[in-house]
């Protein structure tokens, strides 16, 4: 049927299309007119009346009626076939009704009105049938029988076809309202990733901060239909920048919703509580009441101090960031459910130190998703593959994007959105001019952040010894610099940081043709003297020394340089071990 419409019909609509409706009604009724007074003119039967001008003149009104079949196609119906039973009631010769009745039985049938045709051709193939039995027939039975049978098959086909052609319109009809349907939840999906697009687009950042000693960058990248990724970065009390990373289920405007929602609720909730944990358990438990059915949001958020390099980091069920340091890549793990899963969750609050050098990737699932042609994802072991032979920084998005395009081809098309973010720590060269009493170029060997708890002075003491170890230190110069720092880690811990373990001692060892340095900085206020007197144990057996004083002492006595610098936020003790020979003499 689909091919018949196809290749006759189709063809057919284009042509007469073109054509206005009444011309052709106009020529169908020309077309009656003619068969109708050929019919009349070819009729002959004994004992029947010669056709005159009536007899033309009734076909002709028949023909007549055509024009207005479409307004009236009953009415056209009945009064065609009045007319009919008037010419023969007058007695001129039969002709077959299948030739005046084919236009009105055919729009009748079409039109959805198939009773009326059938009984108009019931009605007149009976009474055909009871005038040729009754024997007013005036030729052979078997002959009037005959072109009953003959014409009744005409008619009946004519309503076939009237039926069969309403039958394709109201397909039609009806394919074409699917069809408006289809074109109309286009559109309004269309409108609706439109408007999402441009949501997201303006919760995207307009622009990467510009935190001195660290370069950012960031890559987004939306699929055709959009999905609910995000990242932001926020400036915190203290200096501290907020780096935000989140992926929302589902897509269009319900992620797009929920993903302005949960942007705002970070933004506003974020300055006031600070700590990652915090602020995602607050989202949490906003989000949950009123997020609809099977949505949740994954969303790592991460605080980071520039000036120390030191990064807490709560995670809510969002891809785990790589962190790349000297030793290698590692994932950074922290456990937590994605917001607006479940009520009331906390979250796992971890804590690490980009030295320098170091950077960071955040990414979402777009690019570890992503399926080839041969339906192979490209996972997280590829991902990390990137990570550890990349350079790191800006230059690890393109690396990333390089291989997700070898892996996919040409014809890929995009599944979901696509966030990369990377962090990295500036690389540092120290020239003389930064350190009081020293020459030549500084290259950092270490910086370790030590969590201020007891005990930890001893993993101080053993990172530095290992970070030394190829520089070719004496026994005795190497013991004593543990000395010094584990006791100026110790006094960090204690005194300047409180024992707060969640505020380390940060510890950078650098070294130059010269000298080796240990700076040992932690968050203590109020004053340090940078040259302790030396201590008398009677004088202070009798207060007229302070208690004090023996750390400072001890560790001066270690080392050949001992400086004190102190800020606003920070206390910084720097050891300095001379490698060109021990001024003074040496200690």
């Amino acid at each position: 049927m689909h091919r018949v419409h196809r290749a006759i019909i189709t063809p057919w609509r284009i042509r007469l299309g073109r054509v206005h409706p009444r011309t052709i009604d106009a020529g169908l009724a020309i077309v009656v007119a003619v068969a109708i007074t050929i019919a009349i003119s070819v009729a002959s039967f004994p004992g029947t009346q010669t056709p005159d001008a009536l007899a033309y003149a009734l076909g002709l009104a028949i023909a007549a009626l055509v024009p207005v079949r479409r307004r009236w196609p009953v009415g056209v119906l009945l009064a065609s076939f009045f007319v009919l039973q008037v010419y023969s009631r007058a007695n001129y010769p039969g002709i077959w009704a299948s030739i005046p009745l084919a236009v009105p039985l055919y729009t009748t049938a079409a039109t959805g009105r198939l009773r009326w045709s059938v009984g108009i051709t019931v009605w007149y193939l009976v009474g055909r049938v009871i005038f040729v039995v009754s024997g007013s027939f005036p030729g052979p039975l078997n002959s009037g029988l005959n072109d009953i049978v003959q014409d009744g098959s005409l008619m009946i086909s004519v309503l076939l076809f009237g039926e069969a052609v309403r039958g394709h319109r109201t397909l039609m009809a009806e394919a074409a309202e699917r069809l408006r349907r289809v074109e109309e939840e286009r559109e309004r999906e269309a409108r609706e990733l439109t408007a999402a697009r441009v949501i997201q687009q303006q919760l995207l950042p307009k622009e990467l901060p510009s935190i001195p000693g660290w370069r950012v960058a960031a890559y987004y990248q939306p699929a055709r239909a959009v999905g609910g990724d995000f990242y932001d970065f926020l400036d915190l009390p203290n200096g501290h920048i907020a780096l935000i990373a989140g992926d929302v289920t589902d897509k269009g405007i319900p992620a797009a919703l929920v993903m302005a929602t949960t942007h705002s609720i970070l933004r506003g909730d974020a300055p006031r509580l600070v700590t990652p944990d915090a602020v995602l358990k607050r989202a949490n438990d906003r989000l949950f009441p009123d997020i609809p059915p099977h949505m949740f949001v994954t969303c790592l958020y991460a605080v980071l101090d520039p000036a120390s390099g030191r990064l807490h980091y709560a995670n809510a069920g969002h891809n785990l960031p790589y962190l790349t340091t000297t030793d290698g890549v590692r994932e950074l793990r922290a456990t937590g459910m994605p917001l607006g899963a479940m009520p009331d969750m906390t979250y796992d609050e971890r804590e690490t130190c980009l030295a320098h050098g170091d950077s960071m990737l955040l990414h979402s699932d777009g690019l570890v998703e992503a399926h080839n042609a041969a339906g192979e994802m490209f996972g997280f072991p590829r991902l990390q593959h990137v990570v550890e032979t990349s350079s790191g920084g800006e230059h690890l998005i393109d690396e990333c994007l390089a291989a997700l395009r070898t892996f996919v081809g040409p014809d890929w098309e995009q599944e979901d959105d696509i966030t990369l973010v990377t962090l990295q720590r500036d690389r540092v060269i120290v020239s003389a001019s930064d350190q009081r009493g020293g020459s030549g170029v500084w290259r950092t060997l270490a910086e370790l952040a030590v969590p201020s708890e007891p005990g930890n002075e001893r993993r101080a003491m053993e990172g530095v010894a290992a970070s030394v170890a190829g520089i070719g230190l004496s026994r005795r110069d190497l013991e004593r610099l543990k000395t010094a720092v584990a006791e100026a880690t110790m006094n960090a811990m204690e005194h300047g940081n409180q024992y707060r373990k969640d505020v380390p001692v940060l510890i950078r060892v650098s070294v130059s043709e010269e000298a080796l340095s240990v700076r040992i900085t932690d968050e203590g206020s109020g004053s340090l003297n940078p040259d302790p007197e030396t201590p008398d144990l009677e004088a202070k057996l009798a207060s007229q020394q302070t208690p004090r004083g023996w750390g400072l002492f001890l560790i001066k006595s270690m080392v050949d340089e001992m400086r004190i610098t102190r800020d606003d936020d920070h206390h910084t003790v720097e050891l300095i071990l001379h490698l060109d020979g021990k001024p003074d003499g040496g200690k």
